[in-house]
């Protein structure tokens, strides 16, 4: 039997015909799915208790947005790293080095946690990051052979499968907690075991199983239809992006900050208004479904009403949370609750028209490259928006934050209009 090879072989043997791209297609997406199960459940660790393991550990509140700031500055490395990988050697390699690099980070985490090295947990967060990047970026996955009116679904597609992981992860916090205990590492540590396992699973499923990679065969068709279409001449160097790849860019940061922030000193927050860690995975579990349960709705949205409309939708979403957030009695679990849900509706409705719009704006000789550089930036602004919280909220209030969280997110819109102006101009130069 003739087996397909990933990154060897002529476009005849590849059969890219439609109905290939198709039964390739329906193959990715179910690995992505299977992937991002796993993958969930190791995110949700970092965003769950990774600022009060440090905060136990470093002993300084206005230290306790440090673990936020350390895996996203890894997240932004790993995207960088990823993006180049899969523009050299496809999806598969790069997803695959990300996710066992963030099973590696988790298990330090455990080990420091045990030992009390400080300075190993700092490095530890630092890599386990590079799970979170993968984790990302595995959206990307499941376009890449996507018709263009459908890219919102296929974006959902991933993203609303890392919902079981991720809310399950919260919500296993106190058992994990107490499997920690009785084998003798620190309750906080629990959560970060589920980490390594499930970032080590994903990365071995997706090296596996994503066969035939579809980055390397989208490209090889593109490149074959170039060459069928004697009117279309290569240019040298590679393609510049569209304007809807900065318009996609600053939607995903913008969000990216205002959700993060807010997030990570949600916990703090309650623990000193004396809630349990049962209602911190309470609300940590319902705020990353929100994040990725309505993501099949959002992706029908973003391919039928449109990328811009769903992110302006995105920053009045982020503004009614922060305002809620702020306006909370911090013993009050059910507002607390609502805000956080809609924390995490609002970066779903930027985060899949974002991605959409970078898609968009991109061919194959450019779009991994370009989107591991956005996903840079996304963490970057994560990291800055994780370590500041922390600052804001020591010197300030929790309410204040939030209102900031809001604020900040509703700048998306005068980029949106900005993008739409200038593809009106481009398309009548």
């Amino acid at each position: 039997m003739t087996s397909i090879d990933d990154t060897r072989g002529t476009l005849s043997a590849l059969d890219a015909s439609e109905e290939h791209k198709r039964r390739v297609q329906k193959r990715t997406l179910t690995v992505v799915v299977l992937s991002q199960v796993l993958g969930g459940a190791g995110l949700a660790a970092g965003i769950s208790v990774g600022a009060l393991l440090a905060q136990e550990m470093l002993g300084n509140d206005g230290l306790s947005g440090s673990p936020t700031a350390l895996f996203t500055l890894g997240s932004a490395l790993t995207a960088f790293l990823v993006g180049r990988f899969t523009q050299r050697w496809g999806r598969r390699i790069g997803l695959g080095v990300g996710f066992a690099a963030g099973g590696l980070g988790a298990i330090g985490v455990v080990i420091a946690a045990v030992t009390g090295a400080v300075a190993l947990l700092l490095v530890s967060l630092f890599v386990y990051g590079a799970g979170t990047a993968s984790n990302l970026q595995a959206r990307y996955a499941g376009t890449d052979l996507a018709a263009p009116s459908q890219r919102g679904k296929a974006v959902s597609v991933a993203m609303v499968s890392t919902t079981l992981g991720a809310v399950a992860g919260p919500n296993l916090i106190t058992p994990l907690g107490q499997f920690a205990a009785s084998i003798g590492i620190p309750p906080l540590a629990g959560p970060f075991l589920l980490a390594a396992v499930a970032y080590l699973a994903a990365g071995t499923t997706l090296f596996a199983l994503l066969r035939p990679d579809p980055f390397l065969l989208a490209r090889k068709i593109n490149a074959a239809a170039k060459q069928a279409d004697h009117g279309v001449r290569d240019t040298p160097g590679v393609p510049r992006p569209g304007v809807g790849a900065y318009a996609g860019a600053a939607v995903m940061i913008l969000t990216q900050i205002a959700m993060v922030a807010i997030m990570t000193m949600t916990p703090i927050h309650m623990r000193a208004h004396h809630q349990g860690l049962d209602a911190v995975g309470l609300v940590i579990g319902l705020h990353v479904a929100a994040m990725y349960l309505p993501s099949l709705l959002t992706g029908a949205l973003v391919d039928k009403v449109g990328r811009a409309p769903m992110a302006v939708a995105s920053g009045l979403t982020l503004l009614a949370a922060g305002v809620v957030a702020a306006f909370a009695p911090g013993d009050s679990l059910g507002t607390l609750i609502l805000a956080l849900v809609l924390l995490g509706l609002g970066w779903n409705f930027g985060l899949i028209s974002g991605t959409a719009l970078v898609v968009d704006a991109t061919v194959p000789e450019n779009r991994p490259r370009i989107q591991g550089t956005i996903d840079v930036l996304i963490a970057l602004a994560g990291a800055g928006g994780g370590a500041m919280s922390g600052v804001v909220m020591a010197s300030t209030s929790y309410a204040t934050l939030s209102m900031a969280g809001g604020f900040l997110s509703l700048l998306l819109i005068p980029v949106l209009l900005w993008a739409r102006r200038s593809a009106k101009k481009a398309q009548t130069a």
